[in-house]
């Protein structure tokens, strides 16, 4: 009876613990900051060590971190719900993806820091992206995806280049724009090509 009571608050403390670094890490992300093991540890009020334990690497915690704090797509662009026309819901879901990114670029980079170092840690992030570009362009399903899937796949791939952290990063970081201009210029590209994908639509 004693061990089981033991083995019960060791497995507790354990829950606890890891609740604790998961929500350390959850306050790190939202302060738009960097966000790294032993700040989220310090936060914790655990080792660096510690939380090792609990995640093999800074992916991995990010990811649990950031599980539920996107909203489903359908929710996100819920007030293009009612439009047909995927230009407009493209520009909406590039919009919202970047303003995202930016409240939460710290935890961002180093998610894309940690992935091009190791890309098997790839899988750990969201991609979010994906989920957004597929619901904006549900209204080429019946259209562009029945007489030409391909083209509709090569313009979701063109998309997740322009609708992610990795361009609006290049947008600010090396081409020096401000965040709302950097946004801009992304929700043009987007529009673009998906409008470039319609008047093939139209052609054909």
């Amino acid at each position: 009876m004693a061990t089981t009571q033991a083995e019960t608050g060791r497995t507790n403390q354990k829950k606890r613990t890891r609740t604790a670094i998961v929500e350390a890490a959850c306050e790190l992300i939202g302060t738009g900051g960097e966000v790294t093991m032993p700040a989220i540890a310090r936060a914790a009020l655990v080792s660096e060590a510690t939380a090792y334990r609990y995640f093999p690497d800074l992916p991995s915690l990010i990811s649990e971190a950031l599980a539920g704090a996107w909203p489903p797509p359908a929710e996100a662009l819920a007030p293009v719900a009612d439009s047909t026309d995927p230009v407009e819901r493209v520009a909406f879901a590039c919009e919202f993806l970047l303003r995202g990114i930016l409240v939460r670029q710290g935890a961002v980079r180093a998610m894309i820091a940690a992935t091009i170092t190791r890309p098997e840690t790839a899988t750990a992030r969201p991609g979010v992206r994906f989920g957004l570009i597929d619901f904006a362009l549900l209204p080429l399903e019946d259209t562009l995806g029945v007489t030409d899937p391909e083209a509709l796949a090569q313009l979701k791939r063109d998309l997740a280049v322009v609708v992610g952290a990795e361009a609006l990063f290049s947008l600010t970081d090396l081409c020096g724009l401000a965040p709302d201009d950097a946004i801009a210029s992304a929700v043009r590209t987007a529009t673009a090509l998906t409008e470039a994908a319609l008047r093939t639509t139209v052609q054909g």
